[in-house]
């Protein structure tokens, strides 16, 4: 049987430890069984008692029914998410976890449960998931980590990471179909009420930060969200904001990290997901408000930023009433 471990960490995120349980646990209508064993065998294994966050300020005392010591043994490794995130792992953490990937044991984080595994030294060279929230700080803080904050999971083989909050699920999904194939984890996804796999990712989330106020550019940024429907070109913003296209474009990397072109395509793709969200307008017409001309190029982009259709995200995302 494949054995699960749990690590209840102080300030552990409940529904960090709760996810893996649902998926990998016994908390079906019925089992899980594979003719006539369960698969897998949980074990929620921390400290003799640990405050876990169960969300915002609220926390709740946690008893872990198994020790450190039994996480050893676990085939599978799991860290939740951490609250505060950002003071070193306990040694016997850091040593367990390094001992346990050197035996060949499958690591995983939800959240930035993330940096425990990089402060483990796991993830230098590697790609990691990560809420979007957090990925700036981890970069920062382990610049040898290629930080990926559009995807869902990122299954490295024997590292696994995944993004914040239901995200964990759909990696748990996903080892469950990597363990036991396509037919078992449809079966789970069923007893969870979950889809077996989400349409696109991370990117459908992110929010996108406003001008900042006061700084060079948010005369011409405003100037632009003004007319994201037209068709502008560099010469036409460059002007607007009274520069070279050449300091156009170092101004715009210096202060935003991207170009004018890409950080337009943003702005429209912020405007096309506002009206997919709250009108019946048509991805035609949608596509010519937020600036794309067709709905061909709005589709293009969306599928390359996003991850999905229009019409995909619009069905997980509209509110229930909309207007023109």
């Amino acid at each position: 049987m494949h054995v699960v471990a749990v690590i209840t960490l102080d300030g552990a995120g409940g529904i960090d430890i709760a996810m893996p349980c649902m998926i990998f646990g016994q908390t079906y209508p019925q089992p899980l069984r594979h003719g006539s064993r369960a698969l897998y065998d949980v074990r929620v294994s921390g400290p003799e008692v640990t405050t876990t966050f169960s969300g915002g300020t609220k926390t709740f005392k946690v008893t872990p029914p198994y020790p450190l010591t039994e996480a050893a043994k676990a085939d599978t490794i799991l860290v939740p998410g951490l609250n505060p995130h950002d003071v070193p792992p306990p040694p016997e953490i850091v040593d367990l976890l390094r001992d346990a990937h050197r035996r060949g044991v499958r690591i995983g984080s939800i959240c930035n449960g993330v940096f425990v595994l990089a402060a483990a030294g796991l993830l230098a060279g590697r790609r990691a998931a990560v809420h979007w929230g957090h990925a700036a700080e981890l970069s920062a803080r382990y610049p040898d980590i290629q930080v990926e904050d559009s995807v869902l999971y990122i299954d490295d083989g024997d590292i696994v990471t995944s993004a914040g909050g239901a995200a964990a699920l759909d990696l748990c999904l996903h080892l469950v179909r990597r363990d036991f194939g396509s037919a078992v984890a449809a079966q789970t996804a069923r007893l969870t009420v979950m889809p077996l796999q989400r349409d696109g990712g991370q990117a459908q989330f992110i929010h996108h930060a406003e001008p900042e106020s006061g700084g060079s550019l948010e005369p011409v940024m405003r100037w632009m969200e003004d007319r994201l429907e037209r068709d502008l070109t560099l010469a036409e913003i460059a002007e607007q904001a009274a520069t070279s296209v050449r300091t156009l474009n170092r101004t715009f990397r210096a202060q935003t990290g991207t170009t004018p072109w890409q950080w337009l395509i943003q702005r429209r793709l912020q405007r096309a997901r506002e009206l997919l969200e709250t009108t019946d307008l048509s991805v035609e017409e949608i596509a010519s408000r937020a600036g794309f001309g067709t709905a061909i190029g709005l589709r293009q982009h969306f599928r390359r930023v996003v991850g999905t259709s229009p019409v995909a995200y619009r069905r997980s995302f509209a509110a229930p009433t909309r207007s023109a």
